[in-house]
């Protein structure tokens, strides 16, 4: 699945799962520019040095409006085009379980803002691109905890449900412009950000993961890349509205 010669914008692409996908991706031959608040310039050095694509960081905060017309501008001012976006920045891996009535409602909204707003700001600022081109593939991000629910992070899973439903709708309005768009749900996955970053989570989501799943192993980023790449591929030119579980068949869908 070559992507020789697209120009790619992953959200949260400089650490954990992001990481992978820009990583993916620039193999695969595209250009990546990571947006993220993180800085991403080592990540991009890195990967541009083993190639055979190449990646840029752009820093931008997907929840401010502004922020991200700034870097859809600066992509499009640089490479010409946005053929792929993936959606991938959200608040996950340091947040601490907590019951449904114990969410401040600061955290609520700031959850909200980065994972489902940020996803909505980046499509309403690509999609006139792809669209005007007549070609795009965007991929939203979800999880699998959208079809299952998970206590303790009801912010979170409010959010990816909303984005599966999002992604339905986008399909349907861009679908006439050649764009495609669809949902990539990982289900648990071990990434750093998470191992180091939230070990109560881990300790205990890990566990009853595997038990539930038909493949009974963890899951690791390197899982999700055969998803990602056949979604943001011209092998998926007639895949929309869609949401991919990779989950090692804890839910059937």
């Amino acid at each position: 699945m070559s992507l020789s010669e697209r120009v790619a914008i992953v959200t949260g692409g400089a650490a954990g799962i992001g990481a992978t996908y820009s990583a993916a991706m620039v193999e695969a031959g595209a250009t990546v520019c990571i947006g993220d608040i993180a800085d991403g310039e080592e990540l991009a050095a890195e990967l541009t040095e083993k190639g055979p694509g190449t990646a840029v960081h752009i820093g931008a905060d997907v929840g401010d409006e502004a922020a991200v017309k700034s870097l859809v501008d600066s992509v499009v001012g640089a490479y010409g085009r946005i053929d792929i976006l993936v959606n991938n920045a959200a608040l996950f891996a340091t947040l601490p379980p907590v019951r449904y009535d114990q969410i401040d409602t600061g955290l609520w909204e700031r959850v909200l803002r980065v994972n489902l707003t940020g996803t909505f700001l980046l499509c309403k600022h690509v999609g006139p691109h792809m669209a005007a081109r007549g070609h795009g593939r965007i991929v939203n991000i979800g999880s699998g905890t959208s079809m299952k629910g998970h206590p303790g992070m009801a912010h979170y899973v409010a959010s990816k449900g909303a984005i599966t439903a999002l992604t339905r709708t986008l399909a349907r309005e861009l679908g006439e412009h050649g764009v495609s768009v669809n949902t990539l749900s990982p289900g648990f996955t071990l990434s750093d950000t998470l191992v180091a970053g939230n070990p109560t989570l881990v300790g205990a989501a890990k566990g009853p993961s595997i038990a539930t799943r038909s493949l009974h192993r963890d899951m690791y980023p390197r899982d999700l890349v055969g998803a990602l790449l056949f979604l943001v591929s011209d092998d998926s030119a007639f895949v929309t509205g869609q949401t991919l579980l990779v989950d090692g068949g804890q839910l059937n869908t």
